[in-house]
């Protein structure tokens, strides 16, 4: 019953902070995206409820009339230990990228610039806003059904059709579980912390076809989740356009997400890639997990 009672809880709140679409009445004659939001902090107990984010990732989905956007980052929790809320820097990240949309520069074939002007507004708080982030960004444009991509560590995409993976993100590591980042290090500790920059981000560019779908998650998802698994609860909502019926499919990946990652018995794709870099490793990595689904209704 306790059991029953704490995942109620979990879903209640990963509903309440995740479900989002975007269909609007003007838009239904353009390519769009139809998406919804799952996911859970890593501390789920002791985490406070705010939108847009799962501890310390964040997420964001919005839409103008040339393009629907989404976007995910995932706060590095390393700055913990020196006092700093890892979470700050990848919600401002994100809630940055939002306004960004709305403003009237806004390019829909550039998430690179996206992803630059907002990391530069970081950089220029008056209070700085310390800490690094991983980061991963699409835009649907709607004038050439074509999406646009920009990721910058661990965090990522997959693109499903007919049954698939027709386009996926990569990862980009410096070396093993340290992914590039954006960052805003201490004054005076340039020098020891890492920090790439948005034009080192990975991009691609890809028409899509009604009923496409598109998976964005932070690393609590890939590191936990075989890809064979993700494929098949992903196959299942091709052509789905019912928020409520896609809403469950990302319930069941968040929380499949979650489950694996505190199998200390599972061989999960992070313990066998810790293996290949000669590193004894089992089960599953706790981490804070974020599900961004959609599928593309044209």
């Amino acid at each position: 019953m306790q059991s029953i009672c704490w995942t109620t809880r979990l879903l209640s709140r990963a509903l309440r902070s995740g479900f989002s679409t975007l269909i609007e009445p003007n838009s239904r004659h353009k390519p769009h995206f139809v998406s919804v939001a799952c996911g859970f902090p890593k501390d789920f107990l002791r985490s406070k409820y705010k939108l847009g984010k799962f501890g310390d990732d964040a997420w964001f989905t919005t839409e103008v009339n040339s393009a629907d956007v989404i976007g995910v980052a995932d706060g590095v929790g390393g700055w913990r230990s020196y006092g700093i809320d890892p979470g700050e820097f990848s919600s401002f990240l994100m809630k940055t990228c939002e306004r960004l949309v709305q403003s009237a520069n806004f390019c829909p074939k550039q998430p690179v610039s996206l992803l630059a002007y907002s990391y530069c507004e970081l950089l220029e708080q008056k209070k700085p806003i310390l800490g690094s982030s991983t980061a991963c960004v699409l835009i649907l444009n709607r004038e050439n059904s074509t999406v646009y991509t920009a990721n910058i560590g661990d965090s990522g995409f997959m693109v499903v059709r007919k049954g698939e993976i027709v386009h996926r993100s990569e990862e980009q590591q410096h070396y093993f579980n340290t992914p590039f980042q954006l960052s805003v290090p201490p004054p005076g500790h340039g020098g020891n912390v890492l920090s790439d920059s948005p034009d080192s981000a990975d991009t691609l560019s890809f028409p899509v076809k009604d009923g496409d779908v598109i998976l964005v998650a932070t690393d609590g998802v890939f590191d936990n989740v075989p890809t064979n698994l993700l494929l098949d609860t992903l196959k299942e909502c091709e052509g789905e356009r019912d928020p409520v019926k896609l809403q469950m499919t990302a319930n069941a990946i968040a929380l499949m997400a979650r489950s694996l990652s505190f199998d200390s018995e599972f061989m999960s794709p992070f313990s066998v890639n810790a293996r290949r870099n000669n590193i004894h490793a089992t089960g599953g990595k706790p981490d804070d997990i974020t599900v961004v689904l959609a599928t593309v209704a044209i």
